[in-house]
């Protein structure tokens, strides 16, 4: 499989780790949108979120509390931060294997820019 983040979870390709557990690692995105900006991936190889299953529940449990963890860690727990998925081509998910960007550090502007719901 040649899958950038599967190449990331078995070391062969280093990042910049922020926690790792035996379902998931958090490492540091190499091109940051905000101050605080890491990504958060499953081990399992999960192409999208439209690919979870059932039995991914449990995983999808252990990404969130690695999130809360990780916002812990790098100080943005209490200030605010955003977790975000991206799925599919309008979603502009650019890796095929299912992730989340928990980004903070500063004052977050609006979901996209089509809205100004969070001006």
């Amino acid at each position: 499989m040649d899958c950038l983040f599967c190449k990331i979870v078995e070391g062969t390709i280093p990042s910049n780790k922020v926690l790792e557990n035996d379902h998931v690692v958090v490492f540091h995105d190499i091109h940051p949108a905000a101050p605080t900006h890491v990504l958060i991936v499953p081990k399992k190889h999960i192409a999208s979120m439209n690919d979870v299953t059932a039995e991914d529940m449990l995983l999808i449990g252990e990404i969130h509390m690695a999130a809360q963890e990780a916002a812990n860690r790098l100080g943005v727990q209490q200030s605010g931060y955003r977790l975000i998925n991206n799925c599919g081509q309008d979603g502009e998910q650019t890796v095929h294997h299912l992730h989340y960007h928990l980004l903070g550090g500063t004052r977050l502007g609006a979901l996209t820019s089509l809205s100004d719901s969070h001006q």
